[in-house]
């Protein structure tokens, strides 16, 4: 294959990732035909829906790019074989979760979609094609990949067979919420692979609007480790600064300010240091639990105990924001109406995987409350999906509500969860007549006023504030 030869492209996978990651490509390319598939014929049946606030993935900015490339030169599809028959590219960005069963399970990753999707490039594949790991995977999954791919296929001759594939990793590094502008403005892309024709081949496609010093090239097992240890180090400030947090509420101090002072740092820098509930998303803790995995396989016990402590201090802060809600609320939530705002991980998404708001919630179930939970992008239906997947003997109940007035109506407390800019500019005179009083807002994401509420009349909490 020749640099600047690409004409199709296919990505195995039409996900977070892979949906939006082929729309700007195909946005920022239109001389070259991309094509999502995946074996969810409800999934890509959402993806080419007209009315583009259905799709399955809400992004700010992805209608309009969906406007300009969709049905130009970018599908979504089920035709697997077709599409990676006439695919010069085939990108793999397909789940891969923690294993619940078996060797490493709940630290290593499921690669089973993985070696899936290797598969049917194997089988359905034409001529020389560039295959690129998109998925986060663990490190030497490439060599697994090789293996597959250069299987001896009966229909192609031995030295067609072992030409026939260039494996490369271009993992993403995207943050939901603002994944698009990820993509139109990268920091860097990422490509690792030890085939020079290849990797100029996907640079070229970069190069339409990334600028030629944020292309770093590497080999493929560095490029895959970059992916875990960059979830791990942001991961790793979360719960470093939230730790802080609970050492201000007991001293008098204030996170802000202390994040403030030591982010203005040029060594430390000012992002991710925003105390909050946890993080959340599909990402962080998922690689860190197989890095934590990757370190015990290799014999490095110290180290994997290290990244283990950054996921316990995650799970760790969510509790205690739980105990604080039980012990300002009277030690009980029994029979309390409690408005939970924000069911997403983080603001501008849909997305609730990890989500510090469902183990909040499933907690005050326990003890027995009434939530009444209100989010902007996440429906109903997702919601009752996450919620009873983890039901347990619940004593307390919840239900969806399409207003924030209506979730405040005699409740006991408000729980900011989620950053949505919304709840930072509402009417708190208002809300607070409706509740009963004495009533309670906890901020866990530091979005809201004190002095409004504290004006209001009502109790207020916020985390790391020495003067709750």
């Amino acid at each position: 294959m020749k640099i600047n030869s690409i004409s199709h492209i296919c990505c195995i996978g039409a996900g977070y990732v892979g949906g939006p990651t082929m729309s700007v490509i195909a946005d920022r390319c239109p001389d070259i035909e991309v094509t999502v598939i995946d074996i969810n014929k409800d999934r890509i049946d959402a993806w080419n829906e007209k009315d583009l606030r259905k799709i399955p993935v809400y992004e700010p900015g992805l209608d309009e790019v969906l406007k300009r490339a969709r049905g130009r030169n970018l599908f979504f599809s089920t035709a697997i074989e077709a599409s990676i028959a006439k695919a010069d590219i085939v990108f793999i960005s397909v789940n891969t979760p923690i294993k619940s069963k078996g060797v490493g399970a709940g630290q290593a990753s499921d690669i089973r979609w993985v070696e899936a999707s290797a598969r049917q490039v194997a089988k359905y594949a034409k001529g020389k094609t560039i295959v690129v790991e998109k998925s986060t995977l663990p490190v030497r999954t490439a060599a697994a990949i090789k293996s597959i791919l250069e299987t001896p296929n009966k229909n192609i001759s031995e030295d067609e067979s072992c030409q026939r594939f260039s494996v490369l990793s271009n993992p993403e590094f995207l943050a939901e919420g603002t994944a698009i502008k990820d993509l139109e403005e990268p920091d860097r892309v990422l490509i690792g692979g030890d085939d020079s024709s290849a990797i100029e081949a996907l640079k070229s496609i970069y190069l339409r609007w990334v600028p030629k010093e944020q292309i770093l090239c590497t080999n493929l097992w560095s490029s895959e480790l970059s992916k875990l240890i960059s979830n791990a180090f942001l991961a790793q400030r979360i719960s470093s600064i939230n730790a802080v947090s609970a050492l201000c509420e007991v001293t008098g101090a204030d996170v802000r300010e202390v994040s403030k002072a030591i982010g203005a740092d040029h060594r430390i820098g000012k992002k991710f240091l925003e105390a909050g509930p946890g993080f959340g998303g599909s990402c962080f803790k998922k690689d860190i639990l197989n890095l934590v995995y990757l370190c015990n396989h290799f014999g490095l016990p110290e180290v994997a105990s290290y990244w283990e402590q950054v996921i316990e201090l995650n799970a760790w802060q969510q509790q205690r924001i739980y105990r604080t809600i039980l012990h300002k609320l009277f030690g009980t939530v029994n029979g309390k109406k409690l408005a939970i705002l924000g069911f997403a991980f983080k603001a501008d998404t849909n997305d609730t995987r990890e989500s510090p708001s469902l183990r909040i919630a499933l907690d005050l179930l326990e003890e027995g409350a009434l939530l009444s939970i209100h989010d902007p992008k996440v429906s109903e239906d997702k919601i009752f999906e996450d919620l009873n997947r983890n039901e347990a003997a619940w004593e307390g109940k919840w239900s969806y509500v399409k207003t924030i007035s209506e979730a405040v109506i005699e409740a006991d407390a408000v729980l900011i969860l989620t950053d949505w800019k919304e709840y930072a500019e509402l009417d708190w005179f208002d809300l607070a007549k409706k509740m009963r009083a004495p009533a309670w807002v906890f901020d866990t994401r530091s979005i809201v006023e004190p002095s409004q509420i504290k004006s209001a009349g009502l109790n207020f909490w916020r985390v790391g504030d020495g003067v709750n």
